[in-house]
């Protein structure tokens, strides 16, 4: 019976060693990420979306909007190889008068003196394929937060998509393009990042992260 009973305790002995070296070997495995590739980038950014810049070379980095909330498209077609334009005037409060550049192409817009609808309906009648809206005052206290943008209550509105850019993104993206004499930036819209890592993302420098 003992020896019954010792060779028992023996093979249970065996067993959850077995066991255990199964678990350890799983945890330890090199082909299981880490727990931060495990978050994606879909349990961080909801509902917005990204965009590249393909040139110049200063601005080769992938940039966050916040999709307009209640009016315009979505951002389901995707734009690649396409002008990103700052519009003339900067706010597109009124007719845009650079459209020619604009036709089928990406507004860059300022924030400010009308809707953001408005501005969005002067982009798509100016040919534009999409119009992404930025804070360009750096002393407002918004200048570093994703704004909400909302219907302004009209029977209005507008078929092409709208995204709200980081005020310092916009500002950077502006300033470089002027600085090195450029009326455009080239980008593609949007790009699929949900599941990239948020680590391996190539945001840009000046955001800190």
């Amino acid at each position: 019976m003992e020896k019954t009973y010792g060779k028992y305790l023996f093979c249970l002995s065996m067993l959850v060693l077995a066991l255990v070296q199964l678990v350890v070997g799983l945890l330890g495995d090199s082909h299981h990420p880490p727990l931060n590739d495990i978050v994606t980038t879909q349990d961080i950014i909801a509902g917005d979306v990204f965009f590249e810049i393909t040139e110049p070379y200063a601005l080769e980095y992938t940039y966050r909007l916040r999709p307009s909330k209640d009016f315009g498209t979505s951002f389901s077609q995707r734009l690649e190889g396409v002008a990103l334009v700052p519009t003339i005037p900067s706010d597109g409060c009124t007719k845009i008068e650079n459209k020619r550049s604009l036709r089928g192409n990406v507004a860059l817009i300022d924030r400010g003196e009308c809707s953001f609808l408005t501005k969005t309906i002067n982009a798509e009648m100016a040919g534009a394929s999409a119009a992404i809206i930025t804070e360009f005052n750096s002393e407002s206290s918004e200048f570093d937060y994703y704004i909400e943008m909302i219907h302004d209550k009209t029977d209005r509105d507008a078929q092409i998509p709208a995204g709200y850019l980081l005020g310092r993104n916009g500002v950077v993206i502006k300033n470089t393009l002027q600085r090195l004499k450029r009326s455009y930036a080239r980008i593609n819209l949007p790009v699929n990042l949900t599941f990239v890592p948020p680590s391996k993302i190539n945001h840009p420098p000046w955001l800190g992260w």
